[in-house]
């Protein structure tokens, strides 16, 4: 299956210095555009000697510092971000046919900024974060919805607290690359590296 992709292009004259203001360009037009899940991205760990695993996550915020999303300290992700602080990010949008990849380093946010966001979610939300231990073996689903049932019965009406193993993590980028689909597979590749802590070299690469 192959298509030909004419919706767009991209020059180093067009976009941005900076990349985080481009992602920002492109992200407001994929919400112009109605993108469906347009906050969605692959998020790509590795354990210490390199072996990888990727899965979809949902982008909860960004700024100049990085780009923010949330999860179980305990599931499989957290337990190799513990250990290989390295990750990356990918965003696709095919109806614009374009491309988002983000290389960096991950951090925990602050407990405070994760207090605020576990509190904003919908109530039956916060109750699964509690009961569900994430990416562990269960011996089947009825269990884990008994286990729901009781901490909804117990919380109802009630302030769920945040547990402990829960939280944001913060990717702070190294390098991003913005791939817009042409004709003929000429794709545009404009890739954008940190050169110091301010600074951004920007770069064209070959399809």
């Amino acid at each position: 299956m192959r298509e030909d992709y004419r919706f767009a292009e991209l020059t180093e004259k067009s976009v941005k210095a900076d990349p985080i203001a481009q992602f920002v360009v492109w992200f407001e037009a994929a919400q112009e555009a109605n993108v469906p899940e347009r906050n969605a991205m692959t998020l790509a760990t590795a354990t210490p000697d390199g072996k990888p695993s990727a899965r979809i996550v949902l982008l909860k915020g960004y700024s100049e510092a990085g780009f923010i999303f949330y999860t179980n300290y305990l599931s499989r992700k957290g337990k190799e971000i513990s250990k290989n602080r390295a990750g990356a990010l990918t965003f696709f949008w095919p109806s614009m046919e374009r491309q988002i990849r983000i290389e960096g380093v991950l951090e925990k946010i602050t407990k405070e900024e994760s207090e605020q966001y576990f509190h904003s979610r919908p109530h039956d939300s916060q109750v699964g974060a509690v009961a569900s231990p994430q990416s562990q073996e269960i011996p089947d689903r009825e269990s884990l919805e008994k286990k729901w049932g009781e901490l909804a019965g117990q919380y109802e009406g009630k302030v769920v607290p945040k547990p402990s193993f829960w939280g944001g993590y913060i990717l702070k980028p190294l390098l991003v690359e913005f791939w817009q689909g042409r004709p003929s597979r000429l794709h545009d590749r404009i890739l954008y590296k940190k050169a110091d802590n301010k600074n951004w070299k920007k770069v064209r690469l070959a399809p």
